[in-house]
């Protein structure tokens, strides 16, 4: 499975423009790189411009958008999150469509990030355990700060995912955090990480990028640096299960002697 992770710049507060470097982007991806699957970072429409999403925040009209979008690069779009807005307030929204255009997955970021004020603007989701297929393998998705929560990703495992998409937004000073925690979850879990980070400034933060996808052993296959790239791996999710065969972490568990 051929994937490109589009580590970009977010116009700050700036939907239509973002909305123009999207479609560039996943077209070169497909035409470029052959790409079968797309993944975007996190809040790409507005970035972190939380002051004003009563205002940019969209009302609908974007999934169709992205709808429209993999229907005619015919690719499966892992749509990174967006900020969206309803009539209880605004989220923060991940969305995956298929190469017909077909919503596959919707999640609403579940731990808000206080350092960056989420939750003095946007409503937590509900349902922290999204999942889809992909490929014929069982795929989830959560959003940048559902990463340092181990029990989230376990509980997916559990259900059978392969394959861990993780859009994001990650500021300086905590790159090192970001990979670690990345390679951990790939580690403990015995899946493919693909994790898409975001680059340059926007606000008062400072993006680190560093996108990367991981193996289940733990292995960093690719990773970008601090500027826009298109990262692309060609990766076999058959390996989760010879992994999970050599090492039977889950068959060895004994959940009834732990406490949460």
């Amino acid at each position: 499975m051929k994937i490109s992770s589009i580590q970009m710049d977010i116009a700050f507060g700036q939907p239509d423009e973002n909305c123009r470097r999207v479609r560039e982007r996943v077209e070169q991806a497909v035409e470029q790189e052959q790409a079968e699957v797309v993944v975007l970072p996190e809040m790409w429409n507005t970035g972190y411009d939380l002051t004003r999403l009563d205002d940019i925040a969209d009302r609908g009209a974007l999934r169709e958008w992205m709808s429209r979008l993999a229907r005619e690069k015919k690719v499966t779009l892992v749509a990174g999150s967006i900020a969206e807005k309803d009539e209880k307030g605004c989220y923060n929204a991940g969305y995956v469509f298929s190469p017909d255009g077909t919503e596959l997955a919707g999640y609403r970021k579940l731990h808000l990030f206080r350092l960056m004020e989420e939750e003095k603007y946007l409503i937590p989701g509900e349902d922290g355990r999204v999942a889809f297929e992909i490929g014929g393998h069982r795929a989830g998705i959560i959003i940048c700060y559902d990463l340092r929560f181990p029990e989230m990703i376990r509980s997916l495992a559990l259900d059978g995912m392969q394959i861990l998409f993780v859009p994001a937004e990650w500021p300086h000073p905590r790159l090192n955090h970001w990979r670690v925690l990345n390679q951990a979850r790939a580690v403990e879990n015995q899946l493919f990480v693909v994790a898409v980070n975001r680059v340059g400034q926007g606000g008062k933060n400072t993006f680190c990028g560093h996108s990367m996808v991981i193996d289940p052993w733990g292995e960093i296959l690719a990773e970008g640096e601090e500027e826009e790239t298109i990262l692309t791996v060609d990766i076999d999710l058959n390996e989760v299960d010879r992994v999970r065969r050599k090492i039977p972490v889950f068959k060895d568990r004994v959940p009834d002697r732990y406490r949460l």
